[in-house]
């Protein structure tokens, strides 16, 4: 009987052995994102983003293959926590990358806090409150939030485009709220006003009230939806033979909507915005990214700010883990100490984080034009250097403005 259980527990220890290695030749890395719902296409490019930094890295980081286990969320809070949740407590990933919309983030910023041995860094979340008021400790933004992305639009549409009433059509949830916060921190201090806010819910699919209740005598329309959001807006604003220009949020003129066919191209074209990218960026780094994202199954003919915010975050936790050799045993203190003072370039310039570990980066200036094969591009006008998260306003005295929401700002 004990030579039995002897070569028994051998045989268990034989077997058992190659999966320990392998498991030890691994770190497994989670990536969340919308791979359900009305943004389901935006997650899918962010998945190629996150994909292009470890294709980047041969798959391999400090000497171990990278794995990587996919969350899917379809936008919702609660669907990105559950998701999260599978991740760190089932399939024990102790770094973890995303998640990609605005509500979102905040969810997951609260569950961060319940799990101070994981670390996480952002997808391409952009809420502002998700690092500007009580951050926690081991969530890390190396993309810019939303208002970032406004910075220089709202002098542009005012100074340049010479529009001075504007109406505002965006998505009821805490991205657009950052979004139109930064666009409008410029424009009403420039001396435009909003007479009309629209915030409509995510799924919308019928806009002709929308459409019909805005005001005659504004000089453009601002807009802030994304993915399907974003083509049905546009596609009955053409139906409805709307007249007023349109200015731009960050992804609604980003790539998963400027590739959609039909008459929306007609509409888009002149449209100022501003955000982390420009399709027409010349630097040579921007054209190699552009190069090997387009190696991805299904990528676009430019990445969108979606691949981008996934390719800059996974990159600065390869990046990080290459630093402390894979090593996340102290429950990833040293990786977050790395972390909170990396600083490293990226395809639209240096990156580098804040006390509050969000991002401090180049923000570009652009306008949709059609090129000869008839495809809209965004074209870059002006780069607005090193963005922090209060738009050069003192800490205080942004905070003194309020968090952003349906009313806030406002310049009726």
């Amino acid at each position: 009987m004990t030579r039995r259980t002897c070569f028994a527990l051998a045989l268990v220890g034989l077997l058992v052995a190659p999966a320990l290695a392998f498991a030890e030749d691994t770190v497994k890395i989670g990536v969340l994102a919308t791979f359900e719902g009305a943004f389901t296409v935006l997650g899918e490019d962010g998945m190629r983003g996150a994909m292009t930094a470890v294709d980047e890295f041969h798959g391999m980081v400090g000497g171990k293959k990278i794995e990587i286990i996919k969350g899917s969320s379809d936008a919702s809070p609660d669907s990105a926590v559950r998701a999260a949740r599978k991740l760190v407590e089932q399939d024990g990933v102790k770094v973890l990358v995303g998640p990609l919309s605005g509500d979102e983030g905040l969810a997951i910023k609260d569950y961060a806090k319940t799990k101070p041995d994981v670390t996480f860094l952002n997808g391409s979340s952009a809420a502002q409150d998700t690092t500007l008021r009580d951050p926690a400790p081991n969530f890390f933004r190396f993309s810019t939030d939303g208002a970032q992305w406004m910075a220089g639009l709202g002098d542009y549409a005012f100074g340049q485009k010479g529009y001075k009433r504007v109406a505002i059509v965006a998505e009821d949830y805490s991205f657009p709220y950052t979004q139109v916060f930064g666009f409008m921190a410029e424009f009403c201090k420039a001396g435009g006003h909003v007479p009309a806010k629209a915030w409509v819910p995510i799924g919308t699919k019928d806009y002709s009230s929308v459409i019909a209740a805005i005001p005659e005598d504004v000089d453009a329309i601002y807009v802030a939806l994304g993915g399907a959001d974003a083509v049905n807006f546009l596609t009955q604003y053409e139906q409805a033979g709307g007249k007023a220009p349109l200015i731009g949020g960050s992804i609604t003129v980003d790539q998963t909507v400027l590739t959609s066919k039909g008459k929306i191209h007609d509409v888009l074209i002149g449209t100022p915005s501003a955000g982390p990218t420009a399709d027409s960026n010349p630097s040579p780094q921007w054209e190699a990214f552009v190069d090997a994202y387009k190696k991805q199954s299904g990528a676009f003919p430019v990445p969108s700010l979606f691949a981008h915010a996934y390719y800059i975050n996974m990159k600065a936790a390869l990046l990080g883990l290459q630093e402390v050799g894979d090593d996340v045993s102290d429950g990833g203190k040293r990786l977050r100490a790395t972390l909170s003072t990396l600083t490293f370039e990226t395809p639209t310039g240096k990156v580098s984080l804040d006390a509050n570990r969000n991002a401090i980066a180049d923000i570009f200036l652009t306008e949709v034009v059609k090129l000869p094969d008839g495809t809209l591009f965004n074209k870059l006008i002006k780069i607005e250097p090193q963005v922090n998260q209060t738009l050069g306003i003192p800490r205080d005295e942004f905070l003194k403005l309020g968090k952003v929401g349906r009313d806030n700002p406002s310049c009726p």
